[in-house]
């Protein structure tokens, strides 16, 4: 091989070299997108607690959505494209403002609500007198044509408005429908442990068009049982799993088995009246569930917001009949459905 030949080798190598690095740095740049697929299906068991616990029972899941930590890579989102039920969500809409560690906070508050309702309810249709303590509501967010916008934070408790303390979330928007657009209200906020008090004008509510200050909120309350129960779900958030953990609980408080040894999974909000509401990521869910073998999955039939065809249970259906699944999808409006369809079954 003579000198130019190996000059030409030698400069195809580096060429190569360079278009190797290249092409890796564009596949692992950040894009403005956040990846959502299907997750895990774990036992509510492990998480629900109690001194009355009896022998653990694997058979009632709950069911998770997987999101990517942080912004989705080039060939993270290229790749996903080859995943059927793999979605990608811009970070304005995942986020919504909302800085990561915000939005995990959100998640951890939602689930914390959650936790407490179930239990409460669970216990009450158990035929036991469990008691709910309001403590205010938790802010989400706080709306652009609000007068608290560089006032109140996400995680402030807000416990009254003009010196009056609330017993509920309806009570607090009840009063606050009532003001007149653009009157002055001043409002008891608690940060940190620290009560605090803001100045502000009432607004008509972005979505609602009714009177109000201007913020997404979740109830913030505390729940005692005897027995006493307790739920830790470590790192999981977000309220899509009160119907699970609400019958894992039911299971301590009436010292029932419900599902016999037959693996059911199941998602949907729980609220303290026993309501079952609509979730995100339906699809995701019923991927997840199928590929644990479990036989049943509750889906909600909660229309708010959507249409009929497009509730948790008909994307469900569609989802299960799509990847051939044996499993039976099972539509419940309230914990009553969920539950009668275990006694009347199993």
């Amino acid at each position: 091989m003579n000198e130019r030949q190996k000059n030409k080798k030698r400069n195809y190598w580096i060429v190569s070299i360079i278009i190797l690095v290249i092409f890796a740095i564009v596949a692992m740049w950040p894009t403005k997108y956040y990846i959502e697929g299907p997750g895990q299906s774990v036992p509510v068991s492990q998480f629900v607690n109690s001194k009355q616990k009896p022998k653990r029972q694997d058979n009632l899941y709950m069911v998770t959505v997987s999101v990517t930590a942080q912004r989705a890579s080039v060939f993270q989102y290229l790749w996903s494209f080859t995943k059927p039920y793999d979605s990608r969500i811009s970070e304005d809409e995942l986020l919504q403002g909302q800085t990561n560690s915000q939005y995990q906070e959100l998640q951890n508050w939602y689930m914390e609500t959650s936790q407490q309702n179930a239990i409460y309810y669970a216990a009450k249709r158990a035929g036991l007198k469990p008691t709910l303590k309001y403590q205010g509501v938790y802010v989400m967010g706080v709306q652009k044509n609000s007068s608290f916008k560089n006032k109140l934070q996400i995680g402030d408790t807000v416990l009254g408005a003009n010196g009056i303390k609330f017993r509920s979330t309806d009570e607090m928007m009840s009063y606050l429908a009532k003001q007149k657009i653009g009157s002055k209200v001043k409002i008891q906020v608690l940060r940190n442990k620290t009560p605090m008090t803001y100045n502000g004008k009432i607004v008509k509510v972005a979505g609602t068009g009714k009177a109000g200050i201007g913020i997404q909120l979740v109830e913030r309350v505390s729940v005692s049982t005897d027995p006493k129960v307790t739920i830790d779900a470590g790192d999981i958030g977000g309220p899509s799993a009160g119907l699970m953990f609400a019958l894992q609980s039911y299971e301590i408080f009436s010292h029932k088995t419900l599902a016999k040894g037959h693996k059911i999974a199941g998602t949907g909000t729980i609220n303290s009246v026993g309501k079952v509401g609509i979730i995100g990521g339906v699809d995701k869910k019923v991927v997840a569930a199928n590929r644990v073998g479990a036989e049943v999955f509750f889906a909600p039939t909660d229309s708010t917001g959507v249409k009929k065809s497009e509730t948790n249970y008909e994307v469900a259906k569609r989802t299960a009949k799509k990847i051939n699944s044996k499993m039976k999808i099972v539509p419940v409006s309230n914990f009553n459905d969920a539950l009668t369809y275990l006694e009347k079954n199993y």
